[in-house]
């Protein structure tokens, strides 16, 4: 498929692109030569490969939902400036 000046200007409209009249050619090899890739891909041998369209027929890998405290509250608290048992301290800013 090729693209002629008047497509290019047409696709432009559309695309609500300016195009000045200097500038069509140049457009115009870009969009063709994107074109001419993705004809390319007519020539790739799909034959055995399922179509997909979207990742939904996957079934995602689920964990248990439990509450827990994340047991590693000395390793999060290790660079603390300052602590309180368990918690970060940090200084009072309501009087």
């Amino acid at each position: 498929m090729s693209l002629d000046p008047e497509a290019i200007r047409r696709i432009a409209r559309l695309a609500r692109i300016r195009l000045d009249e200097a500038q069509i050619p140049r457009m115009q090899a870009d969009l063709n030569g994107i074109l001419g890739w993705i004809e390319m891909l007519n020539e790739v041998n799909v034959d055995g490969v399922a179509p997909l369209a979207g990742g939904t027929d996957m079934a995602l890998r689920l964990r248990a939902d439990a509450v827990t405290d994340g047991g590693m509250a000395e390793a999060v608290l290790a660079n603390a400036p300052d602590r309180a048992e368990n918690f970060f301290a940090v200084p009072k800013v309501v009087e």
